[in-house]
């Protein structure tokens, strides 16, 4: 086996410790305590040897709502890949994220919304039943059913929410889509997913400007001929073209009839399909899993419950899309956990760098969630857009989307979080509804890292041949089904199986590089991304970590490149701190510097071959870095699907560095 480096240690030991009021308030705890078990270890011990028993507790302590009795809680009767929890039910997650909470608390406040223009909205839990109400017997009126795929191409609005419930409502099955893709990428997934339906806006605000959706889905339409029907939202007023027999507007499907005729909601199966969700991969178009309404929707309750200790009395709010999977997570779970689900139409900075910090002081936000990117661009205005407002609500800070470096982590938890929050790291995937590697409110934090498993998952690490690996990097893995997990990709079971079955028996091979140290788990990269350097394996975390600690040096991002005698190098390009004109005689030196600071930080054979410096890295809207892009941008290479890049012209920027150019 290679051997893996992990260099010099970036993190120190855990900075957070609980206290009382975290283990009084402890939802987890209290799950314990209720099973007469001895403790978080020994919960994890019994679900990892029997996840059925674990699931079915789960249920029971959740309160969750199924209309018809499962037969068993675990059925393997297909194999691992195939689980099937809860076989037999009747369940639609609409119970216990709409209509109980309208029934028990009508008055509670169930959604905040926030626009880019400083717009706000407030909807109580029957304000929003009798709208989801609304729209889904308007979707029913014009021929949405049971199992049909609905697109939703919206922005983070209260009517993306409505629709979303709506379909749930009617049994049909979502699609959503990152509102900042274009036409093709919006076609793509429709035409993949046999869609009928789109659900759009006029437009959409975005930093001051206006953002032509309409057009967009004009567009994306002419190339998926088996959409039907498209409903549009009126968000912006500004004129659009609307195609007789084919589109109408929001009010005309959610008006009630004349006939006041009402539905629903279904009472669909437990393992029915809600949702169809889009993933990229480093190859191949896009794939998209599906999840059920007893799956993903009660994964994300439980992770918001047992790791973020969230529920009634909390308001929520994580900065994301409804295409990433973070979007419907938070809506699905925060509404079924009992708290206020906070969405947010703009970006972080706009029109002031403190949009965050007003939100969260606004709105009295508890559980706060963000990139580490999204900190990282945040940083630089100053701790005075920070301090200014009042923070003193939040009791959590959340993070998913990659890896951590240190000052970003520590400007988090100390400066925003006061010292007083825990930052519970919590990574997972599409594919997996949830978190596979958390934290919790009762246990120690540990810098950039994780407490180890999310309650519930069977997650471990290990070598190339299958073999549990501790003190150094190996493939994270998961070695029990969960609720949660994607039932495969629509329309390619093979594929699935192919992606995270095909390596290890009976393994899930999640495509992360990860440690388990005596501080705690730390996941150093992607897989796919991580550079082999003479035998040395290391993850593209640790030399970015490395990188920013020049001072010059906002962020990083690290790819592996040919070497015709090492076999791969390192190459790594940096934002600089200061908006300076690239290539003066000041930056000249950083690449320099950078690459010395990495050599002394993790030793001369993992120095880098080059640092470049940028303007911007690729990402995502909700800045998750896209490595492969970079890679073959600089490699000249066919990039694959871009359809979730957000900055497209940064790509030629990398390019004009590549050994061919």
């Amino acid at each position: 086996m290679d051997e893996r480096t992990t260099g010099a240690r970036p993190f120190a030991v855990a900075t957070w410790h609980p206290g009382s009021a975290e283990r009084e308030r402890s939802r987890l705890l209290a799950f314990v305590a209720a099973l007469g078990l001895d403790g978080v270890d020994a919960l994890q011990a019994r679900a990892e040897a029997d996840p059925g028993w674990y699931w079915d507790a789960v249920v029971r302590f959740l309160d969750i709502g199924f209309h018809r009795p499962y037969d068993q809680p675990l059925d393997l009767g297909r194999g691992m890949p195939w689980a099937e929890f809860f076989p037999g039910a009747g369940y639609t997650y609409l119970t216990d994220a709409v209509v109980r909470p309208a029934t028990r608390e009508p008055d509670r406040v169930a959604i905040v919304w926030e626009g880019d223009d400083g717009a706000t909205r407030r909807l109580t839990t029957s304000e929003l039943a009798a709208e989801v109400a609304r729209c889904a017997a308007g979707l029913a009126r014009i021929g949405v059913r049971r199992g049909d795929r609905v697109g939703i191409f919206l922005p983070m609005i209260p009517e993306a929410a409505v629709a979303v419930l709506a379909c749930g409502w009617l049994g049909a099955v979502i699609v959503p889509m990152f509102s900042g893709y274009g036409p093709e990428a919006v076609a793509g997934r429709l035409r993949d997913a046999g869609a009928t339906t789109l659900i759009t806006a006029d437009g959409a605000r975005r930093r001051g400007a206006t953002v032509p959706m309409k057009a967009t889905a004009d567009a994306a339409l002419d190339l998926a001929p088996g959409v039907t029907r498209c409903v549009v939202v009126r968000r912006t007023g500004e004129p659009v073209s609307m195609t007789t027999g084919r589109d109408l507007w929001w009010e005309e499907v959610s008006t009630p009839g004349a006939d006041g005729t009402t539905v629903g909601p279904v009472l669909t199966d437990a393992n029915e399909p809600y949702m169809i969700i889009y993933t990229s991969g480093t190859t191949g178009k896009p794939k998209g899993a599906v999840h059920v309404h007893a799956g993903f929707p009660l994964k994300a309750a439980h992770d918001l419950a047992f790791c973020f200790d969230a529920g009634p009395g909390d308001t929520l709010f994580w900065l994301s899309d409804l295409g990433w999977m973070m979007g419907p997570w938070l809506l699905a779970g925060g509404l079924i956990s009992g708290a206020t689900v906070t969405l947010f139409e703009g970006t972080p900075d706009f029109p002031r760098p403190d949009r965050l910090w007003e939100i969260v002081a606004r709105h009295r936000v508890t559980v706060l969630g963000l990139a580490p990117t999204v900190v990282r661009s945040l940083m630089p205005h100053g701790d005075e857009w920070v301090t200014r407002h009042d923070l003193s609500s939040l009791r959590v800070l959340g993070s998913t989307g990659e890896t951590w470096n240190p000052t970003p982590w520590r400007w988090y938890a100390d400066l925003v979080g006061g010292g007083r929050c825990p930052v519970i790291n919590y990574s997972g995937g599409t594919e997996t509804g949830g978190g596979i590697v958390g934290c919790l409110t009762v246990a120690p934090a540990v810098p950039g890292g994780f407490t180890g498993p999310v309650p519930g998952m069977a997650a471990d690490v290990v070598d190339d041949a299958g073999r549990p690996i501790r003190g150094a990097v190996g493939e994270l893995v998961v070695r029990q089904p969960w609720v949660g997990m994607t039932r495969g990709f629509w329309g390619d079971p093979e594929r699935y199986l192919a992606t995270y079955w095909s390596r290890f028996p009976d393994l899930w091979v999640h495509g992360d590089w990860a440690e388990i140290t005596g501080d705690g788990w730390f996941l150093r990269g992607r897989s796919d991304d991580t550079l082999n350097i003479a035998g040395k394996r290391i993850g593209p975390a640790e030399l970015e970590s490395a990188a920013v600690t020049h001072p010059g040096v906002r962020e990083a991002a690290a790819i592996g490149v040919p070497h015709p005698v090492k076999g791969e190098c390192a190459v790594i390009f940096v934002v600089p701190t200061k908006a300076t004109a690239l290539g003066d005689e000041g930056d000249l030196a950083v690449p320099a510097a950078v690459r010395a600071m990495v050599a002394a930080q993790l030793g001369a054979a993992l120095r880098p071959d080059a640092v470049h410096v940028v303007r911007d890295l690729p990402r995502t809207r909700n800045g998750k870095i896209m490595r492969r892009l970079l890679r073959a941008a600089y490699l000249g290479t066919p990039p694959g699907d871009t359809s979730a890049l957000e900055n497209p012209a940064v790509l030629d920027d990398v390019a004009r560095f590549g050994p061919t150019s």
